[in-house]
Parts: C-alpha cells; sequence; structure tokens
C-alpha cells in the first residue's frame, strides 16, 4: 500500500532526543479518570457533498467480547460471526433479500472457512444469491469491511451492505514446521516404497517442532509490544501515566456497562454452554496492584506491562450501512452518517503506532473540520503508552514541523471527549471485529451527549503490506441538517 502521507523526514530522532523534547511536557491522565459531562449544544452543521450519495449507519452490534480461552474456545470464527450477523437481523429486521453484498474482516483466518464472511452469511439464513467476501488488513480489518461498503454504495453499486469482523484467538491454526510440511508433501506424491523409505530415513525429531502464530512484523521481526515500549520510552511516558490511563478505561468501562451504555451488545447462546450477555475483560484494579506487574516485552526495564495492554480476544461484530435515500424509504432512522475517511502508511520500525497523529489532520481538513469541531472521539487503545504518545506529539508544533512537514499541531484530543465509555483495554480487542465496535460507540454517544462529530481511529500491524502499517480515520455526524432527514 502506497503511503497517502507526504511527510518531509524519513529518519526518526533517536530516543533520547525524543525522550529531551518531550520528557519536559509531562501528560497525566490522573486527574480526568471521570468521562466529562454532555456536550455543550452548538450551530449544526452538514459535511454533505454536492452530487454524492450520503452513506448512512442504520445500526450495528457486537456479541459480548471475551478474553480468549473462555465461553467461545470451543466455536469456530463463523460461528461468532454468524451469531453478529443474526443479532444484526433481529435488532434491524431488516429483510435479508435486500442486502447486496456483506463483507467481513478478519486477521488470523481458519483454513477451513477462508471466506468466513461467506460461511456466516449461509449460516446466518442469508440467501446463496448474496455476494460476500473476507477482508485483511490487521487490526483495521472490519474498518476495511466498512469503507469497502461505503464505496459499494457511493459508486451506486449497492444499496444495503453489512459490514463487520471476528476474531477467535482461542483457537488459531499451529503448524507443522517447515521440513515436516514438505515430507509430507513429498510422501504423498512418492509413488514406490523405495521413495517413501527414503524419505523417512530423512525425519529428525526437530520436524516436530510447532510454528507458532506471531503477533509481530514480518519486516521487522518485532512484536507491537516491544514498538510500544520503545515509543513510550522515546516521548518520555512513565509507567504510572500508562497504568493511570489503562485504569481509566477498565473505570470508564465498568461505569458504561453498569448504565447499560453498551447498547450494541447482544447475548449470545453459547452451544453446550449459558447465554453471554457482557464483556468480561472489565476488571477496574488500583494503582498499587498494577504496579506490581512486571514488564511484558522490554525486560526488565520495560513498561508495557499485562496491565496497561490490550489482551487476546474473541469476538465478533456487524453493522448496516445503507444509502440514505434507502433507509429513510424503509423506515430507518439511521445512528449516523460516514463522511470521511483516510488510510496512511507508517514505517514498520519507528513509527509503528504513531498513525492517528499522521491521520487526524488530514481527514479534518479533508472534512473541512477542527479538533474543536469533534465532540465524540474513539481511538484504539492497543496500549496505553501508544495512545499518551501520540497525545503528545499531536500537542507539539516541533513533531508537527520536522517530521510531519506541517507548521502547526493538530493538538490532542481532549480526555474528557476521549473514550468516554472505555476502549479496547477494557473492553477488549478482536482483531478483525473492533473497528465496527469503535464506530457505534462513537455513534451512540454523538446521540447520548448532544453531540454532532465523532472522529474514530484505529491501527493496525504489518497488514496486508508487509513493509507498512496503517491507521484509519473516519469522520461520522449525527442530527447534520440535509434536506429531508434532517431530524435523523
Amino acid at each position: 500500500m502506497t503511503s497517502i502521507l507526504t511527510y518531509t523526514f524519513k529518519t526518526l530522532p533517536s530516543t533520547s532526543q525524543w525522550a529531551f523534547r518531550f520528557s519536559i511536557r509531562p501528560l497525566s491522565c490522573s486527574s480526568q479518570l471521570q468521562a466529562a459531562p454532555a456536550a455543550q449544544p452548538k450551530s449544526k452543521k452538514t459535511l454533505a457533498k454536492p452530487n454524492l450519495r450520503n452513506i448512512v449507519v442504520v445500526d450495528g452490534v457486537r456479541i459480548p467480547f471475551l478474553l480468549s480461552g473462555t465461553s467461545y474456545k470451543d466455536l469456530m470464527p463463523h460461528d461468532l460471526a454468524r451469531a453478529a450477523l443474526s443479532g444484526l437481523l433481529q435488532r434491524t429486521s431488516v429483510p435479508k433479500e435486500v442486502v447486496d453484498y456483506i463483507i467481513f474482516g478478519t486477521v488470523i483466518q481458519e483454513v477451513k472457512t477462508s471466506n468466513v464472511a461467506r460461511e456466516a452469511a449461509l449460516g446466518a439464513g442469508f440467501s446463496d444469491k448474496t455476494p460476500a467476501h473476507t477482508v485483511t488488513m490487521a487490526c483495521i480489518s472490519s474498518n476495511q469491511a466498512m469503507t469497502t461498503g461505503v464505496g459499494l454504495i457511493a459508486s451506486g453499486q449497492s444499496d444495503v451492505v453489512v459490514a463487520g469482523g471476528v476474531e477467535l484467538m482461542s483457537d488459531i491454526p499451529i503448524r507443522h514446521s517447515r521440513k515436516m510440511r514438505k515430507m509430507m508433501l513429498d510422501l504423498n506424491k512418492a509413488k514406490t516404497l523405495g521413495q517413501r523409505l527414503s524419505l523417512i530415513s530423512k525425519f529428525r525429531l526437530n520436524f516436530l517442532a510447532p510454528e507458532l502464530p506471531a503477533v509481530a512484523e514480518f519486516s521487522t521481526n518485532e512484536t507491537m509490544g516491544h514498538s510500544a515500549d520503545r515509543l513510550a520510552a522515546a516521548f518520555a511516558v512513565s509507567r504510572l501515566e500508562q497504568d493511570e490511563y489503562a485504569l481509566r478505561s477498565h473505570s470508564l468501562a465498568k461505569k458504561a456497562q453498569d448504565e447499560g451504555l453498551l447498547s450494541d451488545v447482544v447475548p449470545f447462546k453459547v452451544p453446550g454452554r449459558d447465554t453471554v450477555t457482557k464483556d468480561n475483560g472489565i476488571r477496574p484494579s488500583s494503582l498499587e496492584q498494577m504496579g506490581k506487574l512486571k514488564p511484558a516485552f522490554v525486560k526488565p526495564y520495560g513498561t508495557v506491562t499485562a496491565a496497561n495492554s490490550s489482551f487476546l480476544t474473541d469476538g465478533a461484530s456487524a453493522m448496516l450501512i445503507m444509502a440514505e435515500e434507502k433507509a429513510l424509504a424503509m423506515g430507518y432512522k439511521p445512528k449516523a452518517y460516514l463522511r470521511d475517511f483516510v488510510y496512511v502508511s507508517q514505517d514498520p520500525k519507528d513509527q509503528l503506532l504513531l498513525g492517528p497523529t499522521y491521520a487526524t489532520p488530514k481527514v479534518l481538513e479533508k472534512a473541512g473540520l477542527t479538533m474543536n469541531d469533534i465532540d465524540a472521539f474513539e481511538f484504539h487503545e492497543a496500549f496505553s503508552g501508544q495512545i499518551l504518545a501520540n497525545f503528545k506529539a499531536m500537542d507539539s508544533d516541533w513533531f508537527a514541523q520536522n517530521y510531519m512537514g506541517r507548521k502547526a499541531k493538530v493538538g490532542a484530543p481532549p480526555l474528557e471527549k476521549f473514550n468516554n465509555w472505555g476502549g479496547s483495554l477494557s473492553l477488549g480487542h478482536p482483531f478483525g471485529a473492533t473497528g465496527c465496535r469503535l464506530v457505534m460507540a462513537a455513534a451512540h454517544r454523538l446521540r447520548k451527549e448532544g453531540g454532532q462529530f465523532g472522529l474514530v481511529a484505529a491501527c493496525a500491524a504489518g497488514g496486508q503490506v508487509r513493509h507498512g502499517s496503517f491507521w484509519k480515520v473516519i469522520v461520522l455526524g449525527w442530527g447534520e441538517e440535509t434536506g429531508s432527514s434532517k431530524n435523523v
């Protein structure tokens, strides 16, 4: 993927240089652990573009996000995706036959159901005449599913698209070693007993060592946790700040769950088990307990731990996206408009997790908005350190001028508008499904808090292009003055 982001400098400063620049500007969320009150009323404006179709989110759902190895551990990915699709059908009552296309994202694919979108759609009762395909782009796979659907509707190819994502980390494919695979394939081709015996004689015990999937960059062989630890050090984000932010995420998620704000969650009757009704990774702790954990990646001096990182998660999500005129004709009151989006690609070694800093000003300029116009920010929380480092970079004129080729900083999102109902650190992160959760969280917050514009950002690892990493930022609106739907 060719980066659509142009920046002046190709090399990054050393960790010590960044630390010097940013250590004098500590960022702590300890005084802002609670979400802010509802947004103040302001005049409405529209981002509608002449001669372009308005595209809306009718609704979206997700099954509860669960820690891997728990209630979903005996299922397959298409089971989770089917449950999300069934929940969407029940929530919206949309006739299956009006859906023109189904797109799902996933990351670690089950080889038996490589096109999981198709298998889940058939299992949920959609017609075999409804096309479905699966996309993969690391942790923004469902984001890619959504924007692919937006493209189908904008071009007039479709009026109604279902987009979603799924991930099942409880049962990941584990391969034989390459030597063992080669021997098995050669044995299958051998025609005589002598050929088979000759191949078997070459067998060694180390052939049996399995190949485990790694959450690491193919091009750098570095895990994202290592990248997060280096980034936190570069921007002088302390262990305490990271733990404070993680505690904020869990505390706000618990509050939102208790108050019934996580309305996108639909119950799922797990075969052979009880019905699952809520996320099970929300676990508010204390800074004292979190401080006892050892570094998870850079040992013994790293600051990224299990407590301030997102956890391996099973889950699925689905959204109903329509052309506005189609939605209104069917009697729906959309949850949000999907307005603009941007993908950017960065160096996977030193800029793997800095995408929000680069993408946010681009999408705001594209939409004709500023940070002050945004009422609800929903960013994927891969790590506390990643979020806080981006805050510092976004709030730095020096970084904007020297590494982005911009005259001034875009500014950091105010915490009182940021991930007010928790985030991936607490709610969980099924790689292929998080994007839909982020969009629905922003849409529901806009309606609940009386806001108009939301900004969603989600990060990914190498994804489809091994030499790059991606961030997708999308702007959505609610309550815009757009013709016949001015009250939507």
